[in-house]
């Protein structure tokens, strides 16, 4: 999830209380190049991943394990971080734990808000929630970082949103700040962890700090393999808080999950992440973001197709961005788009460049192809300048696999889960 100047993952959809509209089916122009069957002639090259299995009966998020964490509630005024995601079964978190009588004092929403029906970058505003009467305070505006005011009333800190695993997803950043905020105001934070959908495997170039943004924190990498629980006790543990500080955390773990474990989300993370598929999909169409090419913002298949004006119109599919309630003001608005219908490739794909090499090479505007927010993206300039000196995909993962052999060493230590091999 990005900002808005890096076309930002847009409204997220509500299982519970009143949801977004569902973005309209987008009509697609007729042409005998377009067909919503077309894939790609072969697949990327990649390592393979492990086969799918249900995941296991025995499951449990953590925010499901009261026993775990309600004793440590009890008595205190209770702070959430969360949003459309925080559900345990069908109810959103804030709403079971004051059914559970925990003094829940502020209800903290991110980008999209708390119940998740702001559009994509849209400014969050402070208000009150209709549903609980509970005071709603914006991090997704002139404030990410909660202030010391905005945490007068809070004695204890919940973080409980659900993560897709990739760096540039903000909802991690936010979790930072949080954490932040609690060291300077020396309040505790509890993490209940939930499985990371893309957990399964580790890979990307690290983030350089020059290009550290909020939508790249962290020297990670792109596929950071990690939990929220652990990604939080790894920025603990490696002092990555503003000033070197560290928060008292704690984090529920999930019960019965594993790295190997494939988990499909019970809650869509966003409209624009409607399915598995484009949630396996996002590591390495996210680094489009930073092209002329769209990836579907603005049709029914966001993240599941990608396309450009300034493509070829031999590509085996084409479609047109048009506003709709997932996002009003769509990359390659109200143009015809020459791409690639990506729905038939499958959930084990696993991170390339294979894509973003081959519509590089292919564009008729290879001056204009990148935009200004690429690199805070893929967090590294080497990315950006060998596939404009013509560099395979082979290449330029060797200049990236050094420091992601370090990142992984590093990662060993903050697992809380059975690893994938």
């Amino acid at each position: 999830m990005i900002p808005n100047s890096l076309s930002a993952l847009c409204a997220l959809f509500l299982l519970q209380g009143p949801a977004c509209t569902p973005a309209r089916p987008t009509t697609l122009p007729t042409s005998a190049n377009n067909s919503a069957e077309a894939v790609p002639s072969s697949a990327p090259t990649v390592a393979a991943a492990p086969s799918t299995p249900a995941a296991p009966a025995g499951l449990q998020v953590g925010a499901a394990r009261f026993g775990e964490y309600l004793p440590l509630l009890q008595g205190k005024r209770v702070g959430v971080v969360v949003n459309q995601t925080s559900t345990v079964g069908r109810a959103l978190l804030p709403d079971t734990l004051l059914a559970k009588g925990v003094n829940i004092t502020a209800i903290f929403g991110p980008e999209h808000g708390f119940r998740g029906e702001a559009a994509d970058g849209a400014t969050i505003k402070d208000g009150k929630d209709e549903r609980t009467g509970k005071p709603v305070r914006s991090l997704y505006g002139a404030t990410k970082k909660p202030t010391a005011e905005m945490l007068q009333d809070v004695d204890v800190l919940v973080f409980d949103i659900q993560d897709v695993g990739t760096r540039f997803y903000t909802y991690i950043s936010t979790m930072h700040y949080v954490m932040e905020a609690a060291a300077d105001q020396g309040k505790p934070v509890i993490v209940l962890d939930r499985p990371n959908p893309n957990g399964w495997y580790v890979d990307g170039p690290i983030m350089e700090p020059q290009h550290k943004s909020f939508v790249g924190m962290h020297p990670i990498p792109i596929v950071h393999g990690l939990t929220v629980g652990e990604l939080a006790q790894m920025i603990n543990g490696e002092k990555w808080l503003a000033g070197g500080k560290q928060c008292q955390l704690t984090v529920i773990p999930v019960q019965g999950y594993t790295h190997a474990t494939r988990y499909e989300l019970p809650v869509r993370p966003s409209p624009n992440l409607p399915n598995p598929h484009a949630v396996s999909l996002y590591a390495t169409l996210c680094l489009f973001e930073g092209t002329d090419v769209s990836v579907g913002r603005g049709t029914e298949f966001p993240f599941e197709v990608i396309g450009a004006p300034t493509q070829p119109s031999t590509r085996p599919f084409s479609f047109t961005p048009k506003p709709n309630p997932g996002s009003t003001s769509p990359p390659q608005n109200g143009k015809l788009c020459y791409g690639e219908d990506l729905r038939k490739t499958g959930n084990d794909m696993g991170f390339t460049l294979r894509y973003l090499i081959d519509y590089y090479q292919k564009s008729s505007a290879k001056d204009k192809f990148f935009g200004k927010y690429f690199e805070q993206l893929t967090g590294t300039p080497t990315v950006r300048q060998m596939i404009i000196a013509g560099k395979s995909e082979k290449e330029i993962r060797q200049a990236w696999e050094p420091a992601l052999g370090q990142y992984k060493q590093m990662r060993k230590k903050y697992l809380l889960y059975p690893d994938f091999k």
